[in-house]
């Protein structure tokens, strides 16, 4: 399988939304062939899906790739979701949006073209804020709707390997389960949480569990733990020394990536007390002396800065 990476601003992470296990593929898929283009995308470009590559990808027959593309048509069309926004006096506001603006179907070529709406498209190419990527192989295998989404959840905290708790009602809108589905906590334990936590841990790199948090005798949230094996740990190429990859980068190239590199979730828990500038300046000094830290601290922000520059390329 290829190594295709996923790319997408955390906004769109932990935006709220329901879709199907195929149309979470399509929509994967998308982001990768956007990302290969090579040229960036604007609301007006046109991303062809292939069944073939469907098929290749997600080890499905080719009829099962012909059906998903063709009900694409009128299923994900339809699909919307919600995100929250700062506004310029930073204040959070609530956006719904379409994902697709525009998708047709060619029989005889057996290609889906989409067009992202116009909302979609800065959260899956603008890095200039934080940002999460995976390997699209640790969810190809994931046939729970509810498993890529709490993937997807869980590796924003990569480096932290545990997550915040997260609140029920907030977490059940994420994974995408709706008002009316599973409103016991055992039905949704036994018909989500546990199947979705049991496919990651079987499918992916990912090992993970799960604590649930009280107010006096309700469950109110859950927080998950995880750990990812090591020998998935490798970097976006597979390389040992992506540090080596950097090493004529020059100062204002430095700058440039450091402020990006500053504003990345992943990165974060080695801020500190440091604000955006400070911990833009401190990356700054590590991409110019690697010795300046310990290893494997150098190690994750070379590995950031590959990703970031992988996926401008």
């Amino acid at each position: 399988m290829k190594n295709d990476l996923v790319v997408k601003d955390n906004v769109l992470i932990n935006a709220s939304y329901n879709l199907e296990v195929t149309e979470q593929r399509l929509i994967l898929l998308s982001i990768i062939t956007a990302r290969e283009t090579g040229q960036g995308i604007t609301p007006e470009s046109r991303l062809k899906i292939h069944a073939s590559d469907y098929a290749e990808r997600f080890n499905v027959t080719k009829e099962a790739s012909y059906d998903a593309l063709k009900n694409a048509v009128n299923n994900l069309f339809e699909r919307k979701f919600t995100f929250k926004e700062q506004t310029d006096s930073g204040k959070g506001i609530v956006v719904k949006s379409r994902w697709i603006s525009q998708i047709s179907y060619i029989p005889h070529l057996a290609i889906l073209e989409i067009i992202f709406s116009p909302a979609v498209v800065p959260l899956i190419t603008r890095l200039e804020r934080h940002f999460t990527w995976y390997q699209l192989k640790q969810v190809a295998q994931l046939t729970s709707k509810y498993a890529i989404r709490l993937y997807e959840l869980l590796i924003a905290w990569r480096n932290l390997g545990k997550t915040p708790i997260l609140e029920i009602g907030d977490f059940r809108q994420k994974i995408g389960v709706q008002d009316n589905e599973y409103k016991t906590m055992s039905d949704f334990k036994k018909r989500v949480l546990e199947p979705a936590i049991e496919q990651i841990n079987k499918e992916t790199d990912m090992t993970v569990k799960y604590e649930q948090h009280k107010t006096g005798r309700v469950v109110s949230g859950f927080q998950f733990k995880f750990k990812i094996r090591e020998e998935a740990q490798e970097t976006p190429t597979g390389e040992n020394k992506v540090e080596e990859l950097f090493c004529k980068i020059n100062d204002k190239q430095i700058e440039s990536y450091a402020s990006k590199l500053s504003k990345q979730h992943d990165l974060s828990d080695l801020a500190g007390n440091k604000d955006y500038p400070a911990f833009a300046i401190w990356i700054g000094n590590i991409l110019r002396d690697k010795d300046s830290v310990r290893p494997e601290t150098a190690k994750r922000i070379f590995t950031a800065l590959h990703t970031l520059t992988n996926f401008q390329k």
